[in-house]
Formats: structure tokens, sequence, C-alpha cells
């Protein structure tokens, strides 16, 4: 799929949905969900890198604040682990008190909202200050901002692996990690939850891959593009799996609790787990720095495309509008990261946490693996495999192989309705810990994933009726005939661009 994505995304030079409203205008919503789903991601994702600036400030106090129980925040139920004593039911650790009453001072359900976490907003403030300004000028100019997110974090990376490796009950941790579990693997919830992982990771269906490759020369070998991605994002996985598990370990005996009892569900594992560890070490202070530093340079970077997808869209969708009233390039991207702060400010109220988990159950996981299956769909069985791939040819000068035709064809579709069917199948509503969320917050999730589901079937019947035609079937020939590409095979024109050279309007557009 990513092959896929930056085929379509080089060889139109447009987003996610100028590139499948080319393609096939009858997915075009297709695109425009992606879009939706990005602009939400990027609501509640700058939350994440909120409480990693807070935490990175925090972390340049003479002590950290979450290594002890002595703080105002602290109740009695506040424990202090030690591994010759299991942990007591109902206590927290110092870390979980700091994260759920000090940083979040989380109230007791969505159903009690609170106020606003002025610290927490602060914060969240200059997360997108620090977003705007690297994506204000354009996507070059945030691209030099990339290399030092995605540098520095994993030099970073190989220093906290080596320190994980020598804590105490790091082997209890690696020995969870790479022994499986096969009845677990019975189950569809972690094959559904792995492809939102590596959906998410490298960006497939997103929009990011397809807006980055409508950057590229028209002629660039995007093939080593998708093994170097592949390759770096599956060893980097491998790494941070490595190093968060030998820290679980640490942290179960720590405990004196067995693994899978310390890995919680949540975005606490990031701001709970890793800080207790962190506070174990000499040093804790320049540990903390630097681990939250890391950890807020992945976080923008992620961040930037998920942001750069929303304004490339808008610059396709909406270019005479653009030229007309935001005549600068800086003012859409200042008008996006208002906009997408003031939807992420009830994340930092009392409930926020509540709020977040809603948003990231139902606005992207339970979404992503339909969105991708009709994204294949479009690409592969209604544009066609053989156009793409003379396409690719035209970009590349060779076909692509019969393994990835075979993927686009047959194997991806299959497998992503198979996830998706029993994600359907196997649902659970969403919680957080022990908190169950009442009936009426269930049903604003199912509101909010909505709004990317809505938007293939509903387009699709606007391009039907839009489209020319007397009958139904001619409306639909109509819809799924590419509208500036390469006009045979499904839409039954006999002439075809030749393989050597691009299409008359990529000629335009490609320098």
């Amino acid at each position: 799929m990513l092959f896929m994505e930056l085929a379509i995304g080089q060889y139109t030079a447009h987003g996610p949905i100028g590139a499948l409203s080319q393609i096939c205008p009858l997915f075009k919503g297709a695109g425009l969900a992606s879009v939706v789903i990005s602009f939400l991601m990027s609501t509640y994702y700058a939350v994440i890198i909120a409480w990693a600036i807070y935490y990175f400030f925090t972390s340049f106090k003479s002590e950290v604040p979450w290594a002890s129980c002595s703080n105002r925040w602290n109740t009695p139920q506040c424990w202090m682990p030690n591994h010759n004593i299991t942990k007591p039911n109902g206590s927290q650790t110092p870390t979980e008190q700091f994260f759920e009453k000090k940083v979040l001072s989380m109230s007791d359900g969505i159903e009690y909202p609170g106020g606003m976490r002025l610290e927490l907003a602060a914060c969240l403030v200059c997360a997108w200050v620090l977003v705007y300004f690297a994506l204000w000028k354009s996507i070059k100019s945030s691209a030099k901002v990339r290399y030092i997110t995605t540098t520095l974090p994993f030099l970073l990376i190989i220093v906290f692996l080596g320190r994980s490796l020598t804590l105490e009950g790091a082997d209890k941790g690696l020995r969870y990690f790479f022994k499986p579990d096969w009845k677990l693997l019975k189950q569809s919830k972690p094959w559904v939850n792995a492809a939102s992982q590596i959906f998410n990771s490298i960006g497939i269906a997103f929009g990011s891959m397809i807006m980055f490759a409508s950057y590229n020369r028209f002629d660039n070998n995007f093939l080593h593009d998708t093994l170097a991605v592949s390759l770096v994002n599956a060893v980097t996985s491998l790494i941070v799996g490595i190093f968060t598990f030998a820290t679980i370990g640490n942290i179960a005996f720590e405990q004196n609790t067995p693994v899978n009892v310390v890995i919680a569900d949540s975005p606490g594992l990031l701001f709970v787990v890793y800080p207790q560890a962190i506070a174990k070490m000499p040093a804790s202070q320049l540990w903390a720095v630097l681990f939250f530093f890391m950890f807020l340079c992945l976080g923008l970077n992620s961040q930037f495309a998920i942001v750069e997808v929303v304004v490339t869209s808008i610059q396709d969708g909406f270019p005479d509008m653009i030229r007309r009233r935001l005549v600068y390039h800086e003012l859409l991207v200042l008008c996006v990261c208002a906009v997408s702060l003031i939807f992420g400010l009830p994340h930092i109220i009392h409930s926020g946490i509540y709020i977040f988990q809603l948003m990231d159950f139902y606005a992207a996981s339970l979404s992503i693996t339909y969105l991708a299956f009709f994204e294949v769909v479009a690409i592969a069985w209604f544009y066609g495999v053989d156009r793409l791939s003379r396409n690719i040819k035209q970009m590349t000068g060779q076909r692509p192989s019969l393994y990835f035709r075979f993927c686009w064809l047959i194997a991806a579709p299959a497998l992503l309705l198979a996830l998706w069917v029993a994600s359907l199948v196997d649902y659970t509503p969403p919680s957080y810990r022990q908190y169950q969320y009442p009936t009426w917050a269930q049903v604003l999730g199912w509101i909010i994933a909505s709004l990317s589901l809505l938007c293939i079937p509903v387009y699709a019947i606007v391009v039907i009726f839009r489209s020319p035609g007397n009958t139904f079937r001619e409306k639909f020939r109509n819809s799924v005939r590419p509208t500036s590409l390469c006009d045979c095979g499904i839409a039954g024109c006999d002439l075809c661009c030749s393989e050597s050279e691009p299409p008359d309007d990529k000629a335009v557009t490609i320098n």
C-alpha cells in the first residue's frame, strides 16, 4: 500500500483528495475521509505534545516531582514500589498520581468536565506555535526542521536502549515481548490494533504519504523510498519495542507484579511507566530531560505530517479561494493551526483524558482499515492495476513486480476487509482503566467516527448524481472515469498515452 500511495501521489502531484478525484472521481470521498481523520488526529495528538512539553520543563527541577509520595497532590493511596512487596490493591505509584492528579487533575468521568488546566493550555499553545513556525513557509522548510526532529531522537533511542537493557528485571520484560501468546493471537483485536499501529507509524491511509509524494520529481524512483521507509520503520519499531519492554520488565520487578499488569492500554504508558524507570536512574533529571526532548521531537515530527495533509488538501481543493482570500501560505497554515488548537481545548479540561481516549478510539482506530480498504479498491479495481503499472513505468522505467500487483488486486483488499469486519464483530466500547463510558458518550463517539466513515458513500452518491449520462449505468461509468490521467481500460477508451511519456497535464505540473 505504501508503494501504491507513493505512486499515485507522485504521478498526480496532488494530495489525497486531488489524487483520488483524478484517478477515480467516485472515490474522491476516500481522499476526503483521510483528510477528516488527519484533522481530527491533529486536534488531540497535539495534546500529547503538550503533555511532553509539561514533563520536559518539569524535569529541570532539582528533583523530578514524580519520584516520591511527599508532594501536595499525593494521597494516602500513594505507594512507593518495592520489589519485596506486591503492589497493594487500590494503590497508585508516584508517577501515576503525578500524571492523573497533578498534570491532568482528572475528574471521575467524562460527565464531570470541570475547568480548564491553564498550565496545559499554555503547553498546548506552545505546541501549536512550534508546529506553525515549522510549516509556515512551505513543506520544504518543514523538511529542514524534520532532519533535526528525526535524527536526534533516533540517536537518543539508541542511548536509552543501552540504558534500559542494564535495568534490573529487563529480561523479564524482554521474554514477554518475544514470547508469543498463541491464545491471544487467535483473537482479532491484536491484529486490528497491529494494523492500526502500522498505518499510523508509516502514515498509510492518512494521506501523508500521498501528500509527500506529490512534491517528488516525476521520475523519482519511489521504490527505493518504499523499501527505505519500510525498513527504517521496522528497525525503529523493534528497537523501541525492546527499549519499552525492558523498561516495563524493570517496573514489574520493582512492583513484584506480572508484566501484563504493568502494561496499560492508555496514553499513560508513556507518562507513567517511563518516568517511573527514569526516577530510579542516577542523574534522573538529565535522563528525564533527554527522554522528553526525544519524545517531543518525535511527536512534532508526526504532527507536521498530519497538519501538512490538511494544508495541502485545502490548497488542492480550493485553489481560487486560497489565492483570493488567503494570499499568503502563512495565513492558511495559521488558520489550520488556530482551528485545530480550538478543537483541542476540550482535551485539557479535567475530564480531558476521557475525551482524548474517546477521540483516539473512534476518530482513527475504528475508521482506518475501512478507509484503507476503499482506497485500495478505488486504485486497484476501478482505476486498474494495469493502468497503475503503466503509470509507474512512465515514472521509474519499469513495471511493478507480480508480487505488488497481486497484493494490490487480491491480498490487500481481502486482508483489510477481514480486519474491518472483525473489528466490527468484536467491537467493545472504549474504556479508561476501570471507567466505562456512558451511552451518550458512545453515541458521540460514533458521530465522530461517521464524519469520516460517511464521506465515501455520501460523496459517491453525489458524484454519480452529478455525472453526465441518461441512465444510472452511464452515470456510473462516467463517475469512475479518470479525469485527467490516462483514459483507457475500464473507462472503455481506445486511446492511451505512451508508456514512456507522462500525460499532457503532468507536463504542466511537473518540473
